[in-house]
């Protein structure tokens, strides 16, 4: 089988002039995460976290400035990020939601749920809308079968889904 690459040595990072792990960040890192670990290296997803929580997104600075922080290289940083789907290493909308496509979900109505939402955006699963509220995605699991269909609007989870009911939730955010 053959590898998919990407040259990965000739890509342009966008740069701005503020860092992205400014001094705030910086000293939570080191009073509230760093003491947690026995290493620098084992914080790494954590600070991962806190810089996404920040900035809603991390970008490639960013992980070149969590390597230079952590004395490791940028590759291991880069390496981490892009392997677990919780970081987002492009701009994301102001609102994730993220509908459940588990089979419980699928029997219940979410793929009635999805296409309404589809629609109603005007985006397809992993589209941010043009006004930069909404991001579209799909998760395996939520883990509310009893409760299906089920979406999560960044971290607030909302059960026994429909189409109206859905509309709603969506008109209500700001």
């Amino acid at each position: 089988m053959a590898w998919i690459v990407k040259n990965s040595a000739a890509a342009q990072i966008d740069r701005r002039d503020q860092p992205y792990l400014d001094q705030d960040l910086k000293t939570h890192i080191e009073t509230d995460v760093l003491p947690r670990y026995p290493t620098k290296r084992a914080a790494l997803l954590p600070i991962l976290h806190a810089v996404q929580h920040k900035h809603n997104w991390i970008p490639y600075q960013a992980l070149e400035e969590v390597a230079d922080f952590l004395d490791i290289a940028p590759a291991e940083v880069a390496d981490t990020a892009t392997f677990y789907e919780d970081f987002w290493l492009q701009p994301k909308g102001k609102y994730l939601i993220m509908i459940c496509q588990s089979i419980t979900c699928e029997l219940m109505g979410q793929v009635n749920l999805l296409e309404k939402v589809k629609a109603k955006l005007g985006i397809s699963v992993g589209q941010t809308t043009t006004d930069d509220r909404f991001t579209l995605m799909t998760a395996e699991c939520l883990g509310s079968c009893d409760t299906a269909p089920v979406a999560l609007v960044n971290e607030s989870l909302h059960e026994k889904l429909t189409p109206e009911n859905f509309d709603r939730i969506l008109d209500s955010l700001s």
